[in-house]
């Protein structure tokens, strides 16, 4: 019987909780198959079957364990069962043959009622669990486990009950417990609120040489590189920059000392099935156009995934989110700690703006930058913000050296 122990997910985490079991107790698992999901303070990650077997269930989902701890059985030396994934069950012999007996006239009886045990509409954890989310009681269902004991599938089939209109629509709630990743990303945030001297300073960008780039050079880009030519390759080329202007805004406190970087680690906001994460695209002083493109390609799908390790998130110097993906025209973004300062990205919406002494329609984005004021002062945080803007709005001389087409790599 193999022992399946709580891998280490990265350096400095202790416990994890497990989120979500994929298979059920009972059933035969193929190595390397993923087992369940467990959620640390800073990723989901996949728990893979460390031999084929039948799997023997030994946590609950939701509960906290510490690593190294075992969570489940393998049963090595158990066959694969044909045509399903479920144990097979023990072979029940038959009844011991008795004498026949004359047939007796008797009354038909009616079907024999199970006495009633302590076990008797006593809920599952898993069958409670739904019950909760569902606002119902164990009373109002009927158990069909053994002596009336209330699995999942009762429990899942269950119907409240839909008592007396009032004549307003539904009023059900539901408590869960948040995850382990949720709760810690809410007492970060509240730590960044609480701990920091965070201001935000805005500007907006004229966001028209960047559209005519994307239009002369999206296609030839996707055909020779495999990504699509967007926004974030800009933003990003545009910090990196910026960072190496005013490098207190490449700096972080560590207790009382001022810790700054020669390099750009920019970690970039990505959303989730499991909410915003913060992937690293390390160096990206360093990366081409392509290379920032394909670096966030790849961050990207392993977030989507629930495929990001822990230490692919940790170590960011500077943080770009775009809230305009979701519709937003303007927000304070907070600060990923222990950084001192985030760009926020916003919508792009057609303005009328005065250039060259007259009133055209362009497209215009907000943008926004938060940073701790104890390290960045005014100057600072100004500068670098109109620095984004500078090369946001004259990219082809302040990012890509007057010649696109080299820049690209086309």
């Amino acid at each position: 019987m193999l022992e399946m122990k709580v891998p280490s997910p990265g350096e400095s985490i202790t416990e994890v909780e497990i989120a979500t079991w994929l298979v059920q107790d009972g059933d035969y698992v193929e190595k390397d198959q993923p087992i369940a999901e467990v959620d640390s303070d800073k990723a989901t990650l996949e728990l893979p079957a460390e031999e084929s077997g039948i799997i023997y269930l030994k946590a609950e989902e939701g509960d906290v364990v510490e690593v190294g701890q075992v969570v489940a059985h393998i049963d090595t030396a158990a066959a694969k069962p044909a045509g399903g994934t479920e144990a097979p069950k023990a072979e029940e012999k038959p009844a011991e043959e008795k004498p026949a007996e004359a047939p007796k006239a008797e009354a038909p009886k009616a079907a024999p009622q199970a006495a009633a045990t302590y076990a008797t509409g006593t809920p599952s954890p898993a069958a409670k669990k739904i019950l909760d989310e569902k606002g119902m009681d164990a009373a109002q269902v009927a158990g069909s486990g053994r002596d009336g004991r209330i699995t999942k599938e009762d429990a899942v089939e269950a119907k409240p009950s839909m008592g007396t209109s009032n004549g307003y629509g539904s009023r059900a709630s539901t408590s869960k417990r948040m995850s382990s990743l949720r709760r810690k990303i809410s007492q970060r945030l509240v730590a960044v609120k609480n701990e920091t001297a965070m201001l935000t300073t805005f500007n907006e960008v004229d966001m028209t040489e960047i559209f005519r780039l994307r239009e002369d050079y999206k296609e030839a880009f996707k055909a020779k590189h495999g990504v699509s030519l967007g926004f974030m390759s800009f933003f990003t080329k545009a910090v990196t920059r910026a960072l190496e202007l005013y490098p207190e805004v490449n700096s972080m406190i560590d207790g009382e000392n001022l810790v700054s970087y020669d390099f750009c680690d920019v970690s970039i906001a990505v959303s989730g099935p499991k909410g915003l994460m913060v992937p690293v695209l390390r160096n990206a002083e360093l990366l081409t156009f392509r290379g920032v493109e394909q670096g966030i390609k790849e961050l990207a799908i392993k977030v989507r995934n629930n495929k990001i390790m822990p230490d692919e998130m940790t170590g960011g110097t500077f943080t770009i989110t775009n809230g305009g993906v979701f519709g937003s025209m303007m927000s304070t973004p907070i600060i990923n700690p222990p950084q001192s300062a985030i760009l926020g990205m916003h919508n792009i919406v057609e303005r009328p703006i005065v250039k060259n002494g007259g009133i055209v329609i362009a497209p215009m984005m907000y943008i926004a930058m938060s940073y701790d004021h104890r390290i960045i002062d005014g100057r600072e945080s100004v500068g670098f913000v109109v620095a984004v803007k500078e090369a946001i709005e004259d990219p082809v001389n302040v990012l890509m050296g007057g010649d696109p087409k080299r820049a690209l790599e086309l």
